[in-house]
């Protein structure tokens, strides 16, 4: 099977701090990947980096073969993205919304109709399509955004923490959905969680990162085994170590300065 993400040899620094070091892996076509780690691991650096918000220091990353630094506008055709802090204008509609990204996307006017009323049925959404987003509970912003972020045909879907703050059931009915979207569509699908539980369930392969290097990959059987347990919390924790850690990237590349960012780059 075919690679779509490659990573090689990919290094970040932020003066005295090295968020990703020397960082290599690569994701199949159609595959559902997680990316996973403790807090200031490099998750997200490596998604910034991945998605063009961030350059690397050192490395190459591409795309469906596209050069992420040298080919920027052709790898953001690929993807789509769901970032972790909410990124919809409360003041319009749901539909305004995804119309607000088609015109981003310079879409076709019919095309992006039909394209937005398959995908908020599809997130059972669209008898809501007139309502202003900042009536939405949190699970029906989450629905909205990767309706949006599907809008545009993409090849891989980033999702930065999708679920995080969803009770169990909405969780789990967004889980039901993005994997239809991998089933139906071939999509690729490149997630980090916090939940372990998800990761198990819906992962094809999963690569934990810890202190900025890749320390295990390989499915969940793959990485019980090799830790010797008999579930992936387990294993996550052997692998990386049970203290908390805080955050320790610079607060300017923040997730909602990064949304910022990638909206006015279109």
């Amino acid at each position: 099977m075919e690679n779509i993400i490659s990573v090689q040899h990919v290094t970040k620094k932020y003066k005295e701090v090295i968020a990703v070091n020397d960082v290599s892996f690569e994701v199949r076509k159609g595959e559902i990947f997680g990316f996973l780690g403790p807090n200031g691991a490099g998750k997200s650096t490596t998604i910034k980096m991945l998605t063009t918000l961030l350059l690397p220091t050192e490395g190459k990353l591409s795309l469906a073969g596209h050069d992420v630094i040298k080919e920027q506008h052709a790898a953001r055709k690929i993807f789509g993205i769901v970032f972790q802090d909410p990124s919809l204008d409360g003041d319009l509609t749901a539909f305004e919304n995804m119309q607000l990204h088609a015109v981003l996307y310079k879409l076709d006017k019919r095309m992006a109709a039909s394209r937005t009323e398959e995908l908020m049925k599809l997130v059972e959404l669209w008898d809501r399509k007139n309502s202003l987003v900042k009536t939405f509970s949190g699970g029906m912003k989450r629905r909205l955004e990767i309706a949006r972020g599907l809008l545009h045909h993409p090849q891989i879907l980033f999702l930065d923490e999708p679920t995080l703050g969803l009770d169990a059931q909405t969780r789990n009915l967004l889980w039901n959905y993005i994997q239809q979207l991998n089933e139906r569509e071939g999509m690729t699908i490149f997630f980090t969680t916090h939940y372990l539980g998800e990761a198990e369930a819906v992962a094809h392969r999963i690569a934990l990162i810890d202190h900025g290097k890749i320390v295990a990959a390989g499915t969940s059987e793959e990485l019980k085994q090799q830790t010797g347990t008999d579930n992936l919390e387990k294993a996550y924790l052997e692998l990386t170590g049970t203290s908390v850690r805080d955050e320790t990237l610079s607060g300017a590349d923040s997730k909602k300065e990064a949304m910022r960012r990638f909206m006015t780059k279109r």
